[in-house]
Formats: structure tokens, sequence, C-alpha cells
């Protein structure tokens, strides 16, 4: 993997959010790498995550950080962090302490209700994506939420949105900050999953703490 990645940032409501494309070969380590978990039963169950999350999800179990650091993985967040920081504008930081990443198994009819997360910055990308994430009952809604993720920051006003809707795709990457609310829409129509993985962490706290003088 090399670190010259992709990037890029936007601010639709406030606060940025970056956009990032995965290295092929990083898609490919973290698949065999959840593919394995997932055919050993003891190690998927000691793994096992979803008591600590929001989601009501087939299975959601956390990486190892022997896989996470061997994997590159661990780079491409701190890098990416550190460039989407540096690009909003703020100072470059000195550290990216990583808490936790896991992973989201989602099928049909299942969902992740609007939450929040710890730590400093978030993220989520995406792995695996149905082909079919499935239509809406009537036929001539403006929008399909079905499979998105969505994130909300305040208040729709005038030329001001609330939300923004994300439709998956493999190998897009997602940073936002800890604190805004997002959830995840259930789709249908399909066996097939729908794989993302998450994470959050801390930064340098005299970049994160804008209310210290």
């Amino acid at each position: 993997m090399t670190d010259n990645i992709k990037i890029q940032v936007t601010k639709p409501f406030g606060p940025s959010i970056a956009k990032v494309i995965m290295p092929k070969e990083l898609i490919d380590k973290l698949n065999g790498y959840i593919d394995k978990i997932i055919e050993d039963e003891k190690k998927s169950k000691d793994l096992d995550y979803g008591n600590k999350l929001a989601g009501n999800v087939k299975q959601e179990f956390k990486l190892e950080n022997d896989f996470t650091e061997k994997s590159g993985f661990l780079k491409f967040l701190g890098l990416s962090t550190t460039n989407w920081i540096k690009l909003s504008g703020l100072p470059e930081i000195k550290k990216f302490e990583l808490i936790s990443t896991w992973v989201v198994r989602q099928f049909k009819n299942e969902y992740n209700p609007l939450h929040v997360h710890s730590g400093h910055v978030s993220g989520v990308g995406y792995l695996k994506v149905p082909k079919n994430l499935g239509s809406t009952f009537q036929y001539d809604k403006r929008v399909n939420a079905n499979g998105n993720l969505e994130l909300v920051h305040g208040t729709k006003m005038f030329l001001s949105n609330s939300t923004i809707k994300i439709t998956p795709k493999v190998g897009d990457f997602y940073f936002f900050p800890n604190y805004m609310m997002h959830s995840v829409y259930p789709f249908a129509n399909t066996n097939e999953e729908r794989r993302s993985v998450s994470f959050n962490a801390k930064i340098d706290n005299q970049i994160y703490d804008v209310y210290t003088d």
C-alpha cells in the first residue's frame, strides 16, 4: 500500500467529512481476514462486539490489533485522518490513537439506528455491497434510501440541509467527527451481504477541544 491516497473533503452541513478511496490491496486483505473469522465459530464468538454497538444486524465483531497493524489498515486510518484534519484548516495532528475497529455484516431487513460514537474521530468503509438494495414501495419516490448511510447534523433551515444520504460503494471510506449522528437503513430483495468496517480514535486533545483557549 502506498501513501498516495485519494481524499475528498466536503462540508455539506457544518462539520467537514472526508471521503477516501481504499486501496484494492487493503480491501482484499480485510475481506480475506474477515472471511476466515466467519468460518471460525470460536473466534467469531470471542471477537463478537454486537453487545457494544447500536446495530440490529446479523454479526458484528472486532478486528484484532495485530491484524490491524500488519495489514496496513491502521496506517490507512491514521494517514487519512491526518490529511482530512489538515485539509479542514486545522494544524497537523501528532497523535492518532485507535480505540477500536469492527466489522458490521448487514443482511436484508437489518438496520443501524441513529447513534453517535466515542473518541474524537470515526468512520466507515465498505467492503461488500449487494448489487441490488431493493426498490421503494411507491415507484415515484424521489430518493431510495435502502441500505444508505445517513449523516445528521443540526436542523434543516433555509440554505442549510441537516442530513446527507450516502449510497455505499465498495472501496469508499468516510471519515466524520465522533459526535455526528448517523444511521443505516435496511434493504430488501437480496440475500447478499452489506459488509462495512468502522473505527473510533482519538487525536491531539488541543486540536479536538475547540472550547479551550
